[in-house]
């Protein structure tokens, strides 16, 4: 069982920048999708951005150019880089695993693992 948990959420103003982690643990490395994904009161939860086990991101269309998804496989970490936020950014964070492909699928239905969430507020 993959397990994940999330850090670095926070309170910025608009503009800022916020840089968010996620310890993932007991993964299969030769194939997953790891994701970041977000929800904010009263909407669905989306998929903000994606990285698959050959590197290949999918980000959603309203973070194309200010969110970066990376990882660091020494440290089994998977980080958001959060830059020109917007008070639309607002919303809690979670990271989550899918293991059973080495592709990425957006719907947040096949991740079988996900983290605690981290909390992002931006104010305008």
């Amino acid at each position: 069982q993959v397990q994940l948990v999330a850090s670095g959420g926070g309170s910025v103003q608009a503009g800022g920048s916020l840089r968010l982690s996620c310890l993932v643990s007991r993964y299969t490395r030769s194939r997953y999708c790891l994701g970041w994904f977000r929800q904010a009161p009263g909407k669905e939860r989306e998929g903000v951005a994606l990285i698959d086990s050959g590197g290949r991101t999918i980000y959603v269309d309203s973070v194309k150019g200010r969110f970066t998804i990376s990882q660091d496989n020494a440290k089994n970490i998977l980080y958001l880089h959060l830059n020109s936020l917007k008070p639309e950014d607002t919303a809690m964070y979670y990271c989550a695993a899918d293991t059973n492909r080495d592709f990425c699928l957006r719907a947040s239905t096949v991740f079988g693992s996900w983290g605690q969430g981290t909390q992002v507020t931006v104010s305008s």
